[in-house]
């Protein structure tokens, strides 16, 4: 967690949702347009007399994305509200790889001023942290449509959380471990389930 200067106002609470921070370019660069955001809106909020808390959040098992209302990867929101008015997805290649699904994953597609965007564009963020601020009012009118959809997981999150669980059961050290352990050639016998049974625990990784 992240505390912006203190200031005697009040405090808005940011929370970034995503399923994967390594592999999905979305999420990667919702990440750091979030970031970014922060650090132009900060001389504001210090006028304002108001800081930010960031928390950021792996959902990685269907459990936890149901215990926190989360139906689309990478979500953003701003005092329990998600910024985005309405859920659209596309096919991420990405989180498919990352998991290893052999079906399609998706993950959200951003609209804003009417053109859409794979990461949430930096002037949309501005926009929901300011509205925070000065428009309290506005941003209850803005109640995003899609938190209707709270209560269930969609079968794309339960897709992609049952597919990298199995992923991970099957291999017997870290990614970064398999990354390194052997050359590509051999990564079938070194970290797959063709392993030496004489190197169960690592590969050889360790």
């Amino acid at each position: 967690m992240k505390m912006a200067k203190e200031a005697n106002g009040r405090t808005i609470g940011i929370d970034f949702l995503f399923i994967d921070l390594e592999t999905c370019v979305r999420c990667k660069g919702t990440d750091a347009n979030l970031e970014a955001a922060l650090n132009k809106v900060q001389s504001i909020l210090t006028a304002a007399g108001a800081s930010v808390s960031v928390r950021k959040t792996l959902v990685d098992t269907e459990q936890k994305a149901l215990e926190l209302g989360f139906v689309s990867s990478p979500t953003i929101r701003v005092n329990g509200r998600d910024i985005a008015l309405e859920l659209k997805e596309s096919r991420c290649d990405s989180c498919a790889d990352a998991c290893g699904c052999d079906g399609e994953i998706d993950c959200r597609v951003w609209i804003w001023r009417g053109q859409e965007h794979t990461e949430a564009p930096e002037p949309m963020i501005v926009d929901a942290i300011l509205s925070a601020v000065y428009g309290a009012g506005a941003q209850a009118e803005r109640e995003p449509a899609i938190s209707g959809l709270a209560g269930r997981t969609p079968e794309n999150l339960r897709r992609f959380f049952a597919s990298k669980a199995a992923k991970q059961d099957s291999a017997c050290c870290t990614p970064g471990e398999q990354e390194a352990c052997c050359a590509p050639s051999e990564k079938a016998a070194c970290c797959g389930a063709d392993a030496p049974e004489s190197q169960p625990a690592s590969c050889g990784c360790r």
